[in-house]
């Protein structure tokens, strides 16, 4: 069977026009798949509504215990600036007769340099204990050398070298 030229053109031209056609379509098929949808959330229990609810809750108990965390972390804070935080110790001899720096004072304040100052005075026969309140860095009480020197170590954060007796 022997065909024409014009006729094995004809059929080239149907095949080369089907081809471009299913292509055309294959490449439409491709990007109507690939378009977002817009879906609504269901509202039945099989959809996502109920989740969404529930995360939603769940969201808002930890935004409240967030919040209690930080109150807590507030009062801490306050309770912190109260309690006794600067420390300063100094020892000492009493007397003359007696070595080994037994005799102590001891400055225990917070933050605002509120506290006490601590003294004990040891002696051959006996210990003496002072207790003296201290407001911002000072006393209503007189004060030792001492205990001076451990009230400003303790505001400081320093030990200051031990003058000799």
């Amino acid at each position: 069977m022997n065909l024409s030229n014009a006729t094995l053109s004809v059929i080239a031209v149907v095949a080369l026009a089907l081809s471009v056609l299913s292509l055309a379509y294959a490449f439409a098929l491709a990007r109507r798949s690939r378009r977002p949808r817009d879906f609504a959330i269901p509202e039945d229990a099989d959809g996502l509504g109920p989740v969404a609810k529930s995360q939603g809750r769940a969201i808002q108990r930890l935004e409240g215990a967030v919040i209690q965390l930080a109150d807590g972390e507030k009062r801490l804070g306050e309770a912190l600036r109260t309690s006794v935080r600067r420390i300063g110790l100094v020892r000492f001899d009493a007397f003359e007769d007696m070595g080994g720096r037994l005799s102590f004072s001891a400055a225990l304040l917070d933050e605002n340099g509120d506290g006490i100052v601590i003294t004990s005075i040891n002696g051959r026969q006996d210990t003496r204990c002072y207790a003296k309140t201290v407001q911002q860095g000072t006393s209503v009480h007189n004060l030792s050398d001492e205990e001076e020197q451990a009230i400003r170590e303790a505001l400081t954060g320093r030990r200051e070298v031990a003058r000799a007796q």
